[in-house]
């Protein structure tokens, strides 16, 4: 796979490479296979006479060239400049006896804006190309897409050719278009039918925010098509508009906070008038001092102006005065409200949140959520929100007690399966889901909101240790007999031991074989006794199969618990929720023995863990 990748020095394109040998699952890099001191883009590649060629896009140095392989994919030289014209998108295509050369000239005035196509044709890709009799060819309906967004295909004897919908700098999407016409006189195509997935999760989609490029093939070996395309989750120069936008803000930021220190007198700017004095000239330079004299006048009059209106502003507003007063709250919120948003411009990046890959490869998981009809307000909440996190599969809702909710009542763009239960317990949390079509389960209370970015680090870091209990609220369990602490104290003294999995990664198969096992059932009826204690047992149970770390700790940028709004929540009492787990702690202890040993904040060296 040849592709356009970016010098981050210099900016400047040029095209690497790829390789596959497990079918496109993972793919190799080899680096950059071709560098020019220009531009380069677009490579199209394709065979001629049992030879491999790249015909790369060099608008920027005002032709287009055509590159033979000397040690295929590594190595290229150059063969010939096809034209000396700058075009952009360029093809070659062999249809009906001959070869079509289709790309869009950036030389003719308003093509840059309209996207406009032109074409030649050749008895070989070597030889001369003779223009199309129509060149440029127009087209109002189709203008927007004019310019090719991939490779053209034949199927069922019929040329396609692929074009790109400019609805931003790149594009937005492709558009396939059916050549019904084409011969050195004519050209008419009409568009067709494309359909691909729609974005649902938004910018953390893999084609969020934009496609612009298709390439599809029909692979003999195989006898089947295969289509490879490009997504973004972030428009088109983001960061550069984001930028822009957040020191704007800034900076109107910083004339208020002046204009505010006039108005209530803290700050007083007098321009003084002797930076307009007149300098003394000698008589054969009268013209030029006139000229300054002129410039110096008018510039004493703006300061002049300036100072009166400094005077007029100065101490319009008495801070000592409860009015005066409600006027500065408001303008520092207002401040306030600017430096943030300036802020977020700059920082916070576009908003899209992907997902993180592990040694080349990404995956997904199911999101397992457990709930009942009074908490259905917090449901609707979650499923939209984490229903958009790019690694998010399924989300499955254990229904414990009262009405379950229709389907249509949740909105969410990933399939939603509610599996209503027998009996409200805890211990639902953990059952043997057979339906479950991913080794990662996410347990979420339904309570917690964070960002995509949390889980899917949550989700890499799982990935590396697929046999721990993998979350973002540390415990800490010590002392004879054991006593049950919170974070604070558990970073108090350095490290943790066990997890909550009301926000945790986990195998499933792992995890929920163990809580069912003959061995967990002593336990299981603990955590029905207290209707508490159902991850504790499950620490217990992960810490008593193995001899080293089971637990790991990944810190969220921010999580908010919902049930402290609801009122709804089972820990509401904390005290006395910590009296109880602390008796299930003594309880498991003496069935399942200690948990492991204390694992170490800021240990694992990936700063997600401090």
């Amino acid at each position: 796979m040849f592709f356009e990748t970016k010098n981050s020095i210099t900016s400047q394109g040029d095209i690497a490479a790829a390789v596959s040998k497990d079918a496109g699952a993972t793919w190799q890099q080899l680096g950059v296979v071709l560098d020019e001191e220009w531009h380069l883009s677009y490579p199209y590649v394709f065979s001629y006479n049992d030879m491999i060629y790249m015909m790369p896009e060099s608008s920027k140095h005002g032709d287009l060239r055509l590159y033979r392989a000397l040690d295929f994919p590594l190595t290229w030289k150059l063969e010939k400049v096809l034209m000396d014209k700058p075009l952009v998108d360029s093809v070659i295509i062999h249809f009906q006896g001959s070869y079509w050369l289709i790309g869009s000239d950036l030389s003719s005035y308003g093509a840059k804006q309209n996207g406009e196509l032109s074409i030649w044709y050749s008895s070989s890709p070597l030889a001369p190309w003779n223009p199309h009799r129509h060149n440029p060819i127009r087209s109002v309906d189709n203008r927007s897409s004019f310019r090719n967004g991939g490779r053209p295909f034949i199927y069922d004897g019929d040329l396609y050719r692929i074009g790109k919908h400019s609805g931003g700098v790149s594009g937005h999407s492709v558009r396939i278009f059916r050549v019904e016409i084409l011969t050195a006189n004519e050209y008419k195509e009409v568009e067709v039918p494309f359909v691909i997935d729609k974005p649902l999760k938004d910018q953390n989609a893999w084609n969020g925010a934009r496609s612009h490029h298709l390439d599809v093939q029909w692979l003999q070996s195989s006898q089947l098509w295969i289509g490879v395309m490009d997504g973004d989750r972030v428009p088109s120069r983001d960061s550069v508009h984001r930028l822009t936008i957040g020191y704007m803000l800034y900076g109107v930021t910083l004339v208020l906070v002046l204009l505010l220190g006039g108005f209530i007198g803290a700050i007083r700017c007098t321009l003084p008038l002797r930076w307009c004095a007149p300098q003394t000239e000698k008589r054969d330079h009268f013209f030029h001092a006139k000229q300054q004299f002129f410039l110096q006048y008018k510039l004493s009059s703006l300061i002049s102006s300036l100072n009166k209106l400094g005077s007029l502003v100065g101490g319009r507003i008495n801070y000592r005065t409860w009015k005066g007063r409600v006027y500065v709250a408001v303008l520092i919120l207002f401040l306030a409200f600017l430096t943030c948003l300036g802020t977020h411009y700059i920082y916070d990046g576009s908003g899209a949140e992907g997902p993180y890959p592990v040694k080349g490869r990404y995956s997904q998981f199911t999101l397992l959520t457990m709930t009942y009809d009074a908490r259905l307000w917090n449901l609707k909440m979650f499923v939209e929100h984490y229903s958009k996190c790019a690694s998010v599969r399924e989300i499955v809702v254990v229904w414990n007690k009262g009405q379950p909710p229709v389907q249509n009542e949740l909105k969410s763009a990933v399939p939603v399966r509610v599996r209503v239960e027998d009996k409200n317990t805890l211990n639902n949390r953990f059952s043997i889901d057979k339906e479950i079509r991913t080794r990662a389960v996410m347990e979420l209370d339904d309570d917690i909101m964070m960002p995509c970015d949390d889980l899917e680090r949550g989700f890499k870091v799982w990935r590396e240790h697929p046999n721990r209990i993998v979350g973002f609220y540390p415990r800490l369990a010590e002392g004879t007999p054991l006593e049950y602490r919170n974070e604070r104290y558990a970073r108090q003294q350095g490290g943790y031991n066990m997890i909550l999995t009301g926000a945790a990664f986990m195998d499933h198969g792992l995890a929920f074989k163990r809580y069912w096992s003959k061995k967990a059932e002593v336990g299981r009826k603990t955590v029905d006794s207290f209707f508490n204690c159902e991850d504790v047992l499950l620490n217990f149970l992960f810490a008593n199969a193995s001899s080293m770390g089971t637990v790991e700790y990944v810190k969220p940028a921010w999580a908010i618990d919902m049930s402290k709004f609801s009122g709804v929540a089972i820990s509401r009492n904390t005290q006395a929720h910590y009296h109880v787990r602390s008796k299930c702690l003594a309880q498991f202890s003496e069935i399942y023995g200690n948990l492991t040993a204390k694992m170490f904040f800021s240990s694992r060296g990936d700063d997600w863990d401090v």
